[in-house]
């Protein structure tokens, strides 16, 4: 393969069997802005704010300069469709924490295990390369498909906020799960565990 064919091939950051992790860049900004209309990843991620192109750029190129957090677009192996994104934020490098969050753009993709793998993916780069302790996230009362997703990976529900979020005329909990590294490596980092590739 010679240069320029590889300059055409997407970045891949991180590598699973069926999706892997790319970094999101200005010429994404499309993508993304229509990625945070889909309705129904508004309401499962709580988002309230509507935001302009130009508002995405700058957010974009923010977080490229920003060391608290990674953010990563989900892409599929077979065709490099972009799914969704996922973050680990709020990057505490004293106290080894820090939040992750994740979004499946459209819901053909749900439900299939990609959400799954992407948030393996993240882990491992998280206590394997960050050296975090604890990585914990919020997951909204109503959203029990992914309260389940995040039990099987391993999270421990923590804590409610009780009536932390207010949309579609009601007011709903946010429930606070976390992992410990400790853990995670006793449920996922095993003999015969492939080890995430990261270039």
């Amino acid at each position: 393969m010679d240069i320029q064919q590889q300059t055409k091939q997407p970045v891949r950051f991180l590598e699973g069997n069926r999706v892997y992790l790319r970094p999101i860049g200005l010429d994404d900004t499309e993508l993304y802005f229509r990625m945070l209309y889909n309705r129904e990843t508004r309401r499962l991620t709580g988002t309230q704010k509507h935001f302009t192109k130009e508002q995405i750029a700058r957010y974009i190129e923010g977080k490229s300069q920003d060391s608290s957090s990674v953010l990563l677009l989900i892409a599929l192996h077979e065709t490099d469709e972009v799914i969704g994104d996922i973050a680990l934020q709020g990057i505490d490098s004293y106290n080894r924490n820090c939040n992750l969050r994740i979004a499946i753009d459209q819901e053909r993709f749900q439900g299939k295990g990609y959400g799954s793998e992407a948030i393996l993916l993240l882990l491992d780069y998280g206590f394997g390369i960050l050296n975090m302790h604890r990585i914990e996230l919020n997951v909204f009362s109503f959203n029990e498909r992914a309260s389940h997703v995040y039990e099987k990976l391993g999270f421990q529900q923590e804590g409610v906020q009780r009536d932390a979020l207010y949309y579609n005329h009601a007011y709903h909990d946010s429930i606070l799960m976390a992992i410990l590294e400790e853990d995670y490596r006793t449920l996922h980092v095993r003999k015969d565990f492939v080890p995430v590739r990261s270039v």
